[in-house]
């Protein structure tokens, strides 16, 4: 009797598993969010070739040949001058904590060569640790300098292509001439690595207990919840040390990354970085009723994490309102101290804000875990 099938039952079974997800609040959420987050985010804020950079300018004179050439970097749409550097120095500092992505140099004889017709030089110097960011902004230079110049001199068209060759761009892409995309991605997968594997690890840590049966014998422990917190989330400090360590040498040994700063530095900030991470995990545990809503959970942020930190694509690519949700997010800031220290060489005042913006993340977590944290199982 009971081998042949019924709809009455299979309408039983489907009622009772809508009923279930319904209640499954979590689950429901993410398949809904999830599509359309990466409609989102897809649609309008992923840019690969970004426009309004950063840039600074360093120039003596205020002649208008100068100020022709500003005014014709920025018609491009790619330049926003945004500083005004005093010395070369001042630029440099600029480009190693990141906030510019192009130094314009135009020396003092630059009217005085352009009248005589002495080949006069422009320097622009391009942060080049993202290749994929500068290559737009680059392409155009020669061009547009040689026509803003041939406008400021008020030359006919039939003497522009023989003044042309008077103007010379000269591009320094710093910290990665040769434009090697390694350069840029490997220090940042050791970000999204640690982010990976420690906020879902430690995002598990109390709804396995709970799944288990053994959460009773944890509450009944005379432990404070900052010491269950930090029982929790401590060990894992070590098995983010060996994934520090294997994607450091991998990068030396297999890619030949280069790494000109200070390793005392790097791992300082990788340590804020995953200590922030554990915590972000510890908080979704206490969020989690099972370890499957733990891991959905996980995955609702590390998917914007991962395409508005400026891993996948270019930071300052994307809209204003992207950029700002993009700084909320760990992963963004140590994207930014690792590229600096590894491979511009940067020191902690170039990125002391950033290892602030990791310090108050550890505090919030911490801070937000301890709240949430259930004495009794119901």
């Amino acid at each position: 009797m009971n081998s042949v099938f019924s709809f009455a039952r299979l309408g039983a079974l489907l009622i009772k598993e809508f009923i279930q997800m319904r209640r499954d609040r979590i689950t429901f959420a993410m398949m809904l969010g999830v599509p359309l987050m990466q409609l989102v985010l897809f649609g309008f804020a992923i840019n690969n070739d970004p426009k309004s950079l950063p840039t600074a300018l360093v120039a003596i004179s205020n002649d208008q040949y100068t100020r022709a050439m500003v005014s014709a970097l920025q018609m491009t749409g790619y330049y926003r001058f945004d500083y005004v550097a005093r010395s070369a120095a001042e630029a440099e500092a600029l480009m190693a904590k990141g906030a510019v992505s192009f130094v314009v140099t135009i020396p003092a004889d630059f009217a005085r060569r352009v009248e005589r017709g002495d080949n006069p030089q422009i320097l622009i110097e391009a942060d080049a640790t993202d290749p994929s960011a500068a290559s737009g902004a680059v392409s155009t230079l020669s061009n547009v300098a040689s026509q803003a110049l041939l406008r400021a001199q008020g030359m006919q068209a039939t003497a522009a292509e023989s003044a042309r060759g008077q103007l010379q761009v000269v591009v320094h892409r710093r910290y990665n001439p040769e434009g090697v995309s390694q350069y840029n991605i490997v220090p940042g997968l050791l970000g999204v690595i640690l982010q990976m594997t420690m906020v879902m690890m430690t995002a598990m840590a109390l709804t396995r207990e709970t799944e288990r049966g053994t959460m009773e014998n944890l509450l009944a422990m005379p432990s404070s919840p900052a010491e269950i917190m930090l029982g929790k989330v401590l060990p894992f400090l070590v098995v983010g040390a060996v994934q520090v360590a294997v994607v450091l040498v991998a990068a030396k040994l297999l890619f030949s990354i280069p790494f000109v700063g200070s390793l005392t530095l790097l791992l300082s900030a990788v340590l804020v970085f995953v200590l922030a991470l554990v915590l972000l995990g510890y908080t979704i545990s206490t969020m989690a009723r099972s370890q499957m809503q733990a891991m959905q959970l996980t995955f609702f942020f590390f998917l914007p994490s991962l395409l508005l930190s400026g891993f996948m694509f270019p930071y300052r690519g994307m809209p204003g309102w992207a950029q700002v949700l993009g700084e909320i997010f760990p992963l963004t800031h140590f994207l930014r101290i690792t590229r600096a220290v590894m491979l511009k060489g940067a020191d902690f005042n170039a990125i002391g804000t950033e290892v602030g913006w990791l310090l108050l993340f550890v505090v919030v977590f911490a801070g937000t875990a301890l709240l949430r944290f259930r004495r009794t199982l119901d």
